[in-house]
């Protein structure tokens, strides 16, 4: 899929270097067709690494999608170049009154804080209610997805005797379900979490609908019955070192943590990981897009939340 972003923005070169087609903006004006607009709340510390990681899993359809990218303004992110920021981020105030096809909303490094206590709470609520009249379909990631289920549902997120890390098996418990269009029996994908949402709390509420779970990383894949919103505990998306970098920091933190599971040949830490997570985590994302935005969204993009 050609990926409209702006011409200068650090994910295009890493991007073409890996023969993944990406649209500038004055190639985009000059095709006759209407592109998915996508959103994407990117709330984690590393902005350029996690803006490439998404870019990268939007790429593999004929679809042209045109990406904005946004920020909370009541957070001050301190691992990113301002003018980064200033570049390429929108506020929430900019596009408020904006329709899209589809939003992602990214997971974040809080979930050892309550929602409340979390700096940019209220200003991310008052974009996830926004998301009910103004995004055709929204894809929640990791601690994206527990705020989620909890804003919307109140779903409670649940402390884990220690950090979830590593590449875990999951199966599909509706494999009919579109989102799973090609995936194998048992797939894999990683985690990097404190905090888990449970079985029972999701199967109590019946606007819910649980998609895939594993037997160690727990719920994985939930969607709701309309279809207008995903909520994924993982992170698919990961690079081949993502799980390895964080660990390294970890370790440099001085933390009680333990080697990811499933993921370093052996278990150590000073091999090369394999990675078998990258075929599901691409067929998730293009899925999502073609099954749940493209087909189903309106032409006309203003009666988006109709």
């Amino acid at each position: 899929m050609p990926i409209k972003i702006a011409d200068s923005l650090p994910a295009k070169t890493i991007l073409e270097k890996e023969n993944i087609f990406v649209m500038t903006e004055y190639r985009a004006m000059h095709q006759d067709i209407r592109p998915l607009k996508l959103l994407i709340l990117n709330l984690m510390p590393t902005k350029i690494v996690t803006e490439t990681q998404l870019l990268r899993k939007l790429s593999n359809t004929p679809l042209q999608i045109e990406v904005d990218l946004l920020r909370t303004i009541s957070h001050e992110a301190k691992n990113v170049d301002q003018q980064h920021l200033e570049s390429f981020y929108t506020s929430f105030e900019q596009v408020e009154n904006e329709h899209y096809d589809g939003m992602i909303i990214t997971g974040a490094p809080v979930e050892n804080l309550e929602f409340e206590q979390v700096d940019y709470w209220e200003e991310l609520c008052k974009i996830m209610e926004w998301t009910k009249t103004n995004v055709h379909c929204t894809f929640h990631i990791c601690w994206g997805a527990q705020a989620g289920l909890y804003y919307h549902y109140g779903i409670q997120k649940y402390q884990l005797p220690k950090k979830l890390s590593g590449v875990y098996a999951h199966r599909m418990l509706k494999p009919q379900s579109p989102i799973f269009r090609g995936f194998n029996d048992v797939f894999y994908v990683p985690h990097s979490r404190y905090t888990t949402v449970s079985e029972e709390d999701i199967k109590k509420v019946p606007e819910l609908e649980l998609l895939a779970v594993s037997d160690e990383a727990g719920v994985f894949a939930v969607k709701t019955e309309d279809s207008r919103q995903f909520f994924i505990t993982g992170h698919p998306e990961y690079d081949s070192d993502t799980l390895a970098l964080e660990y390294e920091r970890d370790v440099k933190k001085g933390l009680d943590i333990q080697v990811p599971e499933h993921y370093f040949p052996n278990d150590d830490p000073t091999q090369k990981p394999v990675v078998n997570w990258r075929s599901p985590a691409q067929l998730l994302y293009t899925n999502w897009l073609n099954y749940y935005v493209y087909q189903t969204t309106p032409y006309d993009i203003s009666k988006v939340g109709e």
